[in-house]
């Protein structure tokens, strides 16, 4: 099971978010400690970045995960049309 941990951008974001949402958020970066690769239609590589990306509704969830330590890094939280700026 990977540990987790966030950036000050995504704890920031997650903190402002309404609160029904952020539990939402929560219960499935946890799902990821499990399993960052699995294969599922809401997770995907990202092509030019190191990471990942989760989509949770209009919110995007980037990350990177490190095998080595057994750490998912949660990098940013913002809705679809700032995430990738």
């Amino acid at each position: 099971m990977h540990e987790i941990t966030l950036s000050k951008q995504a704890d920031k974001s997650l903190r402002k978010m309404p609160r029904n949402l952020a539990l939402k958020i929560v219960k499935k970066i946890k799902k990821l400690a499990n399993n960052p690769y699995e294969k599922q239609k809401n997770i995907k590589k990202l092509s030019n970045h190191p990471g990942f990306r989760l989509r949770i509704g209009d919110w995007r969830v980037v990350y990177t995960v490190n095998d080595d330590q057994l750490l998912i890094h949660i990098v940013k939280m913002k809705t679809r049309g700032e995430v990738y700026k």
